[in-house]
């Protein structure tokens, strides 16, 4: 997300034209995300993190060591998508040292439609996130957005709708 609006259709009353402010600035938000579950697709819940700027590769290993403290000694089969961040050689010596409890695959990048975390992302641009410019106020619609959204039921949906989960 940046300052720069994600424009959505809305509702206003007739004649009202809703106007989006925005600075027209580029400051950037960040969000990278992983829908946890169990290999039948239950149980799921989403570890989810933002930061301001862009995505690099030891932002992408920060997140890795974040989740590892997150999952507890718990194994984990990480799918994700080929982001420039994900294939850095830090990156991969980083999962390579990590072996104990971290396996990664690579959705293939032609076929978005097969990784529910697009369908999450898509979700917020939409629905939470659209229209929104200042990154103050898409911290705060960010929060109400996660509580909503982080239900077991909504990202049992996300994979469902992946067709990687029945």
């Amino acid at each position: 997300m940046s300052e720069r609006p994600s424009v959505h259709t809305t509702w206003a009353p007739k004649g009202k034209t809703p106007l989006i402010k925005s600075s027209g600035s580029w400051k950037k938000l960040s969000l990278s995300g992983v829908i946890i579950t169990d290999p039948a697709g239950k149980k799921s819940r989403l570890f989810l993190r933002s930061l301001t700027g862009n995505m690099n590769k030891e932002e992408a290993v920060r997140f890795l060591k974040d989740l590892k403290r997150h999952m507890r000694g718990r194994k984990l089969l990480l799918v994700w998508d080929g982001l420039p961040a994900h294939r850095a050689q830090m990156v991969r010596d980083y999962i390579a040292s990590q072996s104990s409890w971290l396996k990664t695959a690579r959705f293939p990048g032609y076929a978005p439609e097969l990784n529910p975390i697009e369908y999450l992302w898509a979700t917020m641009k939409k629905r939470y996130l659209g229209n929104l410019a200042d990154l103050t106020e898409i911290g705060t619609a960010l929060r109400n957005c996660r509580r909503k959204i982080g239900d077991a039921e909504v990202l049992g949906g996300f994979l469902k709708a992946s067709g990687l989960f029945g």
